[in-house]
């Protein structure tokens, strides 16, 4: 049985919740509504929900913060920021904490139904298509999609965003091949709308940092070109 994604707006304006609430019902989405960081808690204590648009101004906290909270607990739960604020070290701030897309007010509910159904549909479907190796090894760690996580030679957990993972997936499955940051915008599902090719460079000093690549030995920049994951990978389980 179809079950509908279970959605969590979160924003302090009564009217954009209605607003919103009321046309992601009418898109086929399940909505809960929350006005502030208290609210939101108590919707995730007892909702299964599967992704939440967070106002980044809140009455009673930061959505920065409250990002950086989610994803300092090991949550892969989807985030759409939304905020006033244009500038692109906004951008990046939500980048680094964990954001998986942002969209700047004031905005079309409709973009914002598009945007939710992109980053489901990346968080759901990526690996999983039937043909894709169960795991990738490289360098003392195991990259596995159907699972998205990296697992270190140890046991250990890679602690990973969604975005960061898309990105080292991108660049693990095509090794040794440079790919674009048109590419990478796309392979992370951010080329929609109005976003900068910054956020690519975001992401993979990010990746970078986790990787322990200081020397930038995995993933070399090709200058004017791109990005190539330039380590040996292995491919273990289903074929190409």
């Amino acid at each position: 049985m179809h079950v509908e994604p279970h959605i969590l707006i979160v924003d302090d304006d009564l009217q954009i919740r209605k607003l919103l609430g009321r046309y992601l019902v009418e898109q086929g989405f399940r909505v809960t509504l929350a006005s502030d960081k208290r609210t939101l808690h108590a919707a995730l204590e007892s909702n299964d929900i599967k992704l939440i648009v967070l106002d980044v101004m809140l009455p009673d906290g930061s959505g920065l913060d409250i990002c950086r909270d989610i994803r300092g607990e090991n949550s892969p739960i989807p985030i759409i920021l939304l905020t006033a604020l244009k500038e692109d070290v906004d951008r990046i701030i939500g980048l680094e904490i964990g954001a998986d897309d942002y969209l700047g007010k004031p905005f079309n509910p409709r973009e914002l139904a598009a945007r939710i159904r992109a980053v489901l549909r990346r968080h759901n479907d990526v690996g999983r298509t039937v043909h894709a190796p169960q795991e990738y090894r490289f360098e003392g760690f195991a990259l596995q999609p159907g699972l998205r996580r990296v697992v270190k030679s140890g046991g250990e957990l890679l602690d990973l965003t969604s975005a960061e993972f898309d990105l080292l997936l991108a660049l693990v499955a095509k090794c040794g091949r440079t790919l674009s940051r048109e590419y990478l915008l796309d392979a992370t599902k951010r080329g929609d709308g109005d976003v900068f090719d910054r956020s690519i460079d975001v992401l993979l000093s990010r990746v970078r940092r986790k990787l322990g690549d200081n020397e930038f030995q995995l993933i070399k920049t090709v200058r004017n070109g791109g990005y190539v994951f330039t380590a040996h990978v292995e491919k273990i389980g289903a074929g190409e």
